[in-house]
């Protein structure tokens, strides 16, 4: 594609095949979408040999690169996360069909009977970065969920995808199933990606699931509706009566911080919150934990005051998401005060009160505004699997159409479906 016009013709036709394809899935019965995604996952099984070569050679590739150390590891396959993307397809395949749901349904006094069914979104496009198990994971929903899928991975999966995407095409061909229902953009080229984001005739909604700069520029370039998942700003407030639970609150702080290599995960935490209450008792006991596990703590001056190895958080980390073994550290006053800082500073991804209060945590429940608030457990459940969808195509920050983790049935809509008797108005 060396031409403008080569790559708008690509994208033209990618967009187009998919629309055909998502046509042909509408259609399709549950049994037919659970085989031929059983009939993936043992492909995925089989493919092991190939698979891992092809991520190796991105592996070198981003050494080479001197890419982050926890960026590579996220990138690399290996015998167990081979099993995972498998075993993660066959759990999507054994789930409800949620096309044809009756999401609601009633009868009108004129004998007019009103259902409201659950029907595909019709084409995403997903764009990703580094994991290539999210590529088995996206397509394995779309195809549940009767949606088409365009996927465009980041350059340094570029192998791994294809790989991937292959097996994923033979699959679906063999199932019957039109093999344009999982299409991947073949080149890693940036100038195709205002191209696609401008086919909104033939796509529907467009996920981003990256870094925030990447999210930012789909957005500013998407003239079709974007489903946003930005920054993991994480918190854990620890109210007054924290203390009481000494064991729980320490092994839930560094879990939530240390629990995946390098921090790098957007359910890690970020921001520790303590009441005063609490802070003596326990902050100090909590930043020699995470500081024995390698994480460097930032704190605010009450918290310095109590924890002086901290050093000293600037007014920008209170908005950071690190994605690294970094968490900073603040002293409040109150439970409001506390959850004043979290909906200003916070991304409305995932945040959590530890504490047995049942009046404190119905007040955090109901005023913290994020996606997926955490009861005395940490922030590392936010995850699709932990939540029994299977998998996830992505934790949305948004308020519509979906928050938190999106299984199928968040990539569906539903259409209205009106039985009458001959009726007239």
């Amino acid at each position: 594609m060396n031409s403008m016009q080569d790559q708008q013709e690509y994208v033209l036709k990618v967009g187009k095949s998919a629309r055909r394809a998502a046509t042909q899935l509408a259609t399709l019965r549950g049994e037919a979408k659970g085989a031929a995604l059983k009939t993936m996952a043992a492909a995925l099984r089989a493919s092991r040999d190939a698979l891992l070569a092809a991520n190796a050679q991105d592996v070198a590739a981003a050494q080479k690169a001197e890419m982050q150390p926890a960026l590579i590891e996220r990138l690399k396959l290996n015998d167990k996360r081979l099993n995972s993307m498998a075993d993660g397809v066959e759990q999507i395949a054994a789930q409800v069909d949620p096309v044809g749901q009756i999401i609601e349904g009633y009868v009108r006094p004129n004998g007019l009977r009103i259902s409201k069914i659950r029907t595909p979104l019709g084409v995403v496009l997903f764009f990703y970065e580094s994991r290539p198990n999210v590529t088995s994971d996206a397509a394995a929903l779309c195809i549940k969920s009767g949606n088409a899928i365009i996927l465009r991975g980041g350059k340094e999966s570029i192998h791994s995808n294809l790989a991937i995407a292959q097996i994923i095409s033979k699959s679906l061909e063999g199932s019957g199933i039109d093999p344009a229902a999982v299409q991947l953009i073949e080149s890693t080229d940036r100038a195709l990606v205002p191209l696609i984001l401008k086919l909104d005739k033939y796509i529907d909604l467009v996920i981003p699931r990256g870094g925030e700069s990447l999210i930012r520029a789909v957005v500013s370039e998407s003239t079709i509706p974007v489903l946003k998942h930005f920054t993991g700003n994480c918190h854990i407030y620890l109210h007054a009566d924290a203390p009481q639970m000494e064991a729980d609150a320490r092994k839930i702080c560094v879990n939530a911080k240390t629990n995946y290599p390098g921090g790098a995960v957007c359910n890690a935490v970020e921001k520790l919150v303590f009441h005063k209450d609490a802070a003596g008792a326990l902050l100090g006991k909590i930043c020699d934990d995470l500081a024995a596990r390698g994480v460097e703590i930032r704190g605010d001056e009450r918290a310095r005051a109590i924890y002086p190895k901290a050093k000293p958080a600037e007014a920008s980390d209170w908005t950071l998401e690190y994605l690294s073994l970094i968490v900073a550290v603040k002293v409040v006053d109150s439970l409001d005060e506390a959850i004043a800082h979290i909906n200003e500073y916070g991304s409305h991804h995932t945040d959590g009160i530890i504490s047995n209060s049942k009046p404190a945590i119905e007040q955090f429940v109901a005023a913290v505004d994020s996606a997926s608030i955490m009861i005395n457990a940490s922030t590392r459940f936010a995850d699709g699997g932990e939540y029994g969808l299977g998998a996830e195509i992505g934790i949305s920050t948004d308020k519509l159409h979906a928050r938190g983790p999106m299984g199928a049935a968040d990539l569906t809509t539903y259409k209205w479906v009106v039985t009458g008797d001959g009726h007239v108005r």
